[in-house]
């Protein structure tokens, strides 16, 4: 298997967080032992954003790098395990709200379109829009 950087990096879906992840110098970290849960956004949800959003962030690295912890929680997290949450604390130092009552999962406002993609040092749950912290 691979870390979570090098799972992100071979799926071809998340060229945004991966370029935002090496702009904000987390990818030392997320290579690291962990375990980590890592809610990714795919390129498609960097793109619902407004227009120069993304652009803005990579020019403001404190704000990038808040967004971007906040994507991510300490521990292997497994959806078995997350539809038992209401919450979770992100390595920002907020919660993001966890509502599994539906059928599906959302954290946030985002809904959680594939679970359980595993890493050698946690695992990634990709949704489709980009969390912001409050």
């Amino acid at each position: 298997m691979a870390n979570i950087i090098d799972t992100a990096v071979n799926a071809g879906s998340f060229n945004t967080l991966v370029a935002a992840i090496k702009a904000a110098n987390l990818v030392d970290t997320l290579k690291g032992a962990g375990p980590f849960t890592v809610f990714a956004p795919t390129d498609e949800a960097f793109a619902k954003l407004p227009e120069g959003t993304v652009d803005a962030l990579l020019k403001d690295i404190p704000k990038l790098t808040k967004i971007l912890t906040y994507h991510v929680v300490s521990g292997k997290v497994l959806s078995g395990d997350v539809v038992k949450l209401k919450s979770a604390t992100t390595v920002e130092g907020s919660d993001v709200k966890i509502d599994a009552s539906n059928g599906s999962v959302k954290i946030n406002d985002s809904k959680v379109v594939t679970p359980d993609v595993t890493a050698d040092n946690g695992v990634i749950h990709i949704i489709d829009t980009v969390l912001l912290p409050a």
